[in-house]
C-alpha cells in the first residue's frame, strides 16, 4: 500500500496497549508517514513499552487498568488537530485510517467509524459478534443511529472529543463516545474495514465472561440520560 504523506504531527494515532509485544512491529509499521503513534501502555509485562519506543512511537504510561483509561490518556497526550484510534493487536490496519482523516478534515463527518468485516477464520468469535449486534440495536433505539458496529478504528477532531466530557474508563468508552457525539448532533459515518485474526488472546472478547463484562459496561452507558437532561436538573 502506498504511504500517505501528511505534514508532521497533523494526526495522532492513539494505540491502547496491554501486552502486545508480538503485534507492535506490524501495527507501527502501518502508521501512515508523517503521523505520530501514541502507544498507551496499560500495565504491560512483556516489554511492549520498550519495543514501541524503540520503533519510534511516543509512549504514555497509564497505570489505571481499562480500555477507556488508556484511550483517554492518549487523547490527553495528543496535540494534533485530528486524533485516530486503533487497537494494538494487529486485528486492524491503521493505514486504513487515511480516508477517515480526509473525511473529517473535509468536513464531511465529525466522527468516522470502521465497521469490522471478518477476514480470516476466527477473526471475530460468535459470542463477540452477537454482543456487538445487540449493542448496535440498543444504540439505534437510544440515538436513532443506524450503525452496525462499535469498533475501535475511528477518527475525529481532538478538541471536540475532549468537549464531550467522556467519563467511562472501561469497556464502555467507545460506546459513550458515539452516544455523546450523537446527543451533540455530530455527523457520524461508518465504513467497512477488514478485521483480521488478532495476535495473542483478547482481553475482552476472548471469553464469554469478558464479553459479558463489556456488554454490562456499555449497557450502563446506554442508560445514561442525555447531557442536556442531566445539566437541566
Amino acid at each position: 500500500m502506498k504511504a500517505v504523506t501528511t505534514d508532521t504531527n497533523t494526526v495522532d494515532v492513539v494505540l491502547p496497549c496491554l501486552d502486545e509485544a508480538e503485534a507492535l512491529p506490524w501495527v507501527l509499521a502501518r502508521i501512515p508517514a508523517g503521523w505520530r503513534a501514541i502507544v498507551v501502555d496499560n500495565g504491560s509485562s512483556d516489554g511492549s513499552a520498550d519495543i514501541a519506543r524503540a520503533l519510534g512511537a511516543t509512549v504514555v504510561h497509564e497505570p489505571r487498568r481499562g480500555f477507556g483509561a488508556a484511550c483517554h490518556a492518549g487523547i490527553s497526550a495528543a496535540t494534533a488537530d485530528v486524533v485516530c484510534f486503533c487497537d494494538c493487536d494487529a486485528s486492524l490496519d491503521p493505514a486504513l485510517l487515511a480516508p477517515f482523516v480526509r473525511e473529517v478534515r473535509e468536513g464531511a463527518a465529525d466522527l468516522v467509524l470502521g465497521r469490522r468485516r471478518p477476514s480470516g477464520r476466527g477473526a471475530w468469535p460468535a459470542h463477540a459478534r452477537a454482543g456487538n449486534l445487540a449493542l448496535s440495536l440498543l444504540l439505534r433505539r437510544r440515538t436513532g443511529l443506524r450503525l452496525h458496529d462499535l469498533g475501535p478504528l475511528r477518527a475525529a477532531r481532538r478538541e471536540p472529543l475532549l468537549a464531550l466530557g467522556l467519563t467511562d474508563r472501561r469497556s464502555g468508552y467507545p460506546l459513550q463516545m458515539v452516544v455523546r457525539a450523537a446527543d451533540a448532533g455530530w455527523r457520524i459515518t461508518e465504513h467497512d474495514v477488514p478485521y483480521l485474526p488478532r495476535t495473542g488472546a483478547s482481553k475482552v472478547t476472548g471469553t464469554w465472561r469478558g464479553t459479558w463484562q463489556a456488554v454490562r459496561d456499555m449497557s450502563r452507558v446506554l442508560n445514561e440520560a442525555p447531557v442536556r437532561e442531566r445539566t437541566a436538573r
